[in-house]
């Protein structure tokens, strides 16, 4: 008996759902309401990373399922000690983690949607990115060599300080990003600023991926292209990851490497038997037959080998 939904709702999910139903809804929601798709969104990312970070774990989903959030948090996983979103989307979606981000850009996720024929008969897709690219004409500097000073506001930190009182003896540290130099840490006089940049060492270039979708491919699969994410200078360019996307199909539904299709017949052709055509998804024409009162019920299942 589950005590709470809270979780499944945040997914999207029953509380019957299976451990592949939950990944794909939390996969399908990270993207969407990621703060770099979605700025406004961060709180409802933390819910939602921390709804899968629960329910992906079967300990942990049996202790919410018999008392709910409260049992979780005393059970040492919540009050703090959640693990960070952006950690769980990166082990999500194959990316390094917190010290990896340190030395290397972020990776950049995109989802494709690809129908079940793609996956059947493979196929080949363009996709058109934005990315950030260091600035060619000053080489990533933001403007001429000697021009960049440290920030007198931060001192070079790219954050700003500030305390609050907020009661009898208690204050409150508050971080902001510096105002001056909108958290670089860096200042260029105006005048010497690269005019193709305008000072932010980067700009945006329009980039076409080729994504060849192989035979076989399954929903969720990732693709990675290296090294093909937003460049940063003194940075390692990040990651472009192509998740795959599966739509419905009207007739087939794929289980493994077979595809299955239910197939509803009259009871007269259930009981004196009936030949059939059915159209595969790499268009052969395949023939099925029954005897008379082989079928027992007024469906079947057809499967098919999937390459």
């Amino acid at each position: 008996m589950v005590k709470e939904m809270g979780y499944y709702d945040t997914l999207g999910v029953k509380a019957s759902a299976s451990p592949d139903e939950i990944k794909k809804a939390y996969r399908k929601l990270a993207l969407r309401f990621h703060p770099d798709k979605n700025p406004g969104e961060g709180e409802r990312f933390k819910l939602i990373s921390q709804a899968y970070e629960v329910l992906s774990d079967p300990k942990k989903r049996d202790i919410y399922d018999q008392g709910g959030e409260q049992a979780i948090k005393e059970g040492g996983v919540g009050g703090g000690g959640f693990s960070s979103p952006m950690d769980i989307f990166d082990m999500f979606f194959g990316g390094g983690g917190r010290m990896q981000r340190e030395k290397r850009g972020k990776d950049v996720v995109h989802q494709l949607a690809v129908s079940l024929e793609d996956l059947y008969n493979g196929a080949a897709r363009k996709l058109a990115l934005k990315k950030n690219v260091i600035c060619d004409k000053c080489d990533g500097y933001g403007g001429k060599k000697g021009s960049v000073e440290k920030c007198p506001n931060c001192k070079g930190r790219g954050i700003e300080i500030h305390v609050q009182q907020i009661g009898l003896g208690m204050v409150q540290q508050i971080q902001t990003m510096c105002s001056d130099c909108h958290g670089q840490g860096e200042q260029i006089n105006p005048k010497d600023r690269c005019k193709n940049c305008n000072g932010r060492k980067i700009v945006k270039e329009r980039k076409i991926l080729e994504v060849h979708v192989d035979k076989g491919m399954q929903d969720g699969q990732k693709l990675t292209f290296r090294g093909e994410g937003d460049q940063e200078p003194g940075l390692e360019p990040g990651d472009v990851i192509i998740v795959l996307d599966q739509k419905d199909h009207d007739v087939f539904r794929r289980h493994a490497n077979d595809l299955i299709m239910k197939m509803e017949i009259l009871l007269v052709e259930a009981l004196c038997g009936f030949r059939k055509t059915i159209e595969t998804l790499d268009k052969r024409m395949l023939v099925i037959s029954s005897k008379p009162g082989e079928v027992p019920a007024l469906w079947m299942d057809f499967t098919t080998e999937f390459d």
